[in-house]
């Protein structure tokens, strides 16, 4: 059977919605998995929340998710501002059951997981992770360090046996070990990248609720014992950007970089 694995939600509930409709046409298909970022940026964290928890085997922790329990620490403004916004959207919750849930659902993410019996033809450990497998909740891994800082992803690769998933910078994408770094486009036929014995893998799954690789339709991807495929969902960007622009504290900028993809 075959894994779906979502991350980086960042509060958009059409988003999500329409990624885990496409996830239901896929049979193979027998659980979903999170990477973190279920909150932050977008208009819907409650329902983006309760859809996770009801739908996903587990979730990660992101930096946004963390951000909203505890401290926005090292947020640009537009960030914070949400940030602060979600927290008030969860404590303004009228039915104290549901309130305890959401926040008891939060504080059990876990930061890092390790899978050994996960289908894997080469019997190779998964990690999740929503940053690096360095700093598994900050950390990025942007697509030119692996031609502007090699020596990053070689000291990444040696935390790594066999593949790392991860999200945080909303671009998909696989990085391999010589370093290099191949986006869907070019990772192999219909967008599947297959694994190779000799071979470690990052793969950054890319972004349900707000993409960055000018392509603004949602990204996850299913994984099979031997490969990985890259999936894009279209669904209403207008939508999500209105309730946006509705919201004073949720910043005009969120919403248009949701209809460029950026």
């Amino acid at each position: 059977m075959s894994t779906a694995i979502i991350s980086d939600v960042h509060g958009n509930a059409a988003a999500l919605r329409a990624v885990l409709d496409d996830i239901d046409t896929h049979p193979e298909v027998d659980r979903i998995v999170c990477l973190g970022d279920i909150i932050g940026y977008g208009p819907d964290p409650i329902e983006c929340v309760s859809l996770v928890e009801q739908r996903c085997t587990w979730s990660l922790m992101g930096n946004h998710d963390f951000g909203v329990l505890y401290e926005p620490t090292n947020f640009n403004q537009a960030a914070e501002q949400a940030a602060y916004w979600t927290r008030e959207q969860f404590d303004a919750i009228t039915d104290p059951a549901e309130q305890r849930r959401i926040y008891d659902f939060l504080n059990r993410l876990r930061v890092r997981i390790v899978e050994t019996a996960n289908g894997l033809a080469s019997g190779k450990p998964l990690l999740a992770v929503h940053g690096s497998p360095r700093k598994p909740v900050n950390e990025y891994i942007f697509p030119d360090d692996a031609l502007n800082a090699p020596d990053k992803l070689r000291a990444l690769f040696d935390l790594v046996e066999g593949v790392c998933f991860v999200g945080h910078t909303h671009v998909p994408g696989v990085f391999t070990d010589e370093p290099d770094f191949y986006p869907p486009d070019e990772v192999g036929e219909n967008q599947t990248y297959r694994f190779s014995d000799d071979e470690r893998a990052i793969i950054n799954v890319g972004s349900v609720g707000q993409p960055r690789d000018g392509d603004p339709r949602a990204s996850y991807v299913i994984l099979d014992e031997d490969s990985v495929r890259f999936h894009r969902v279209e669904y209403d960007v207008q939508a999500t950007a209105g309730k946006i622009r509705s919201i004073a504290p949720l910043t005009d900028w969120l919403a248009d970089r949701l209809l460029e993809g950026r």
